[in-house]
């Protein structure tokens, strides 16, 4: 059976080497093409690309999914089947083109948390279960029939980068099931209820990642983790950007803190290793951060270059 790989960053990488490692042949990538990085502008290749170079398979890095020339290369590499994962929507003419049809993986239960971002929802929902679903590939996005899922615990610490580790090898585990099962043609091709109350993962931007101090320590608690350590929850000390990545919850305030008002954010802080900043309900303890034009950094570092 002859495979066409299309994904892009890391969470990809870990289900084609299991395809590699488990005898497949995958005989093209398809990837996200070079783009510059740093302050060099360094062109830089997606994980996906580096893997598929280092196995000697071909890589297709197209600007445009539609464009002519792309189409009638990818037409000669005769796939059989096509795997997506962590790829951008797909045309039809791209889908639709081996006989087998085209798999995707998605980091959640379908039809739960269809979308761009079904890791950090989950997270940022406070839910304790998750996991990843192999699915066909169809018009509309996430909504085809479903072949195999497995569900994955979510720890009450676990941020959204621990939670993404875990599943992409739980991922790349499961699409060798289900691309086994294909191969064999004994495979389960169950249509998504959607019938059912069902919690959306949109794409998240910039402006989806400003904490709100008025919610509650647990609320916004959920929102940090879900969102570390990319791209990062964040609010304003003294009119900078102070991204936060980890923190906990504490019950009462220490004794011997200093209380500083910033666009009504409050920060409790002893200068040395404590800070605290006040929501609905009580504080949360930050433990890990980064302000706007420095290094991330554990609190206490911060605090010994920082004075409020």
């Amino acid at each position: 059976m002859r495979i066409v790989f299309m994904g892009t960053p890391d969470f990809a990488v870990a289900t084609m080497q299991r395809l590699v490692e488990n005898g497949f042949e995958v005989v093209a990538a398809i990837t996200a093409p070079d783009k510059p990085v740093g302050r060099g502008l360094k062109m830089s290749e997606s994980p996906v690309k580096k893997y598929a170079l280092s196995q000697n398979i071909p890589v297709l890095q197209p600007e445009k999914l539609k464009n002519k020339a792309f189409l009638e290369e990818l037409e000669t590499y005769k796939a059989d089947l096509q795997v997506v994962v962590a790829f951008r929507m797909l045309p039809e003419v791209v889908w639709s083109m081996p006989k087998m049809g085209t798999i995707n993986l998605h980091g959640s239960l379908l039809p739960q948390y269809r979308g761009a971002a079904p890791i950090n929802w989950a997270v940022i929902n406070g839910e304790s279960m998750t996991g990843v679903t192999t699915f066909f590939i169809e018009k509309e996005i996430d909504t085809g029939k479903v072949i195999f899922s497995e569900t994955i615990p979510i720890g009450e610490k676990d941020s959204a980068g621990d939670l993404h580790d875990k599943m992409m090898w739980i991922g790349g585990d499961l699409m060798v099931k289900t691309v086994r099962a294909i191969e064999k043609g004994e495979y389960p091709s169950v249509p998504q209820d959607f019938d059912k109350e069902l919690k959306p993962a949109p794409k998240i931007f910039k402006e989806t990642c400003k904490i709100d101090w008025n919610q509650s320590s647990e609320r916004i608690y959920n929102f940090i983790r879900g969102l570390s350590p990319y791209p990062a929850a964040w609010t304003f000390l003294d009119q900078k950007v102070l991204k936060i990545f980890e923190t906990e919850l504490v019950l009462d305030t220490l004794p011997d803190l200093e209380t500083f008002v910033f666009e009504n954010i409050e920060f409790l802080t002893d200068h040395k290793k404590y800070l605290l900043i006040k929501s609905s309900d009580g504080y949360l303890g930050i433990k890990s951060l980064q302000l706007e034009g420095k290094k991330r950094m554990t609190t206490e570092e911060f605090l010994r270059g920082y004075r409020f």
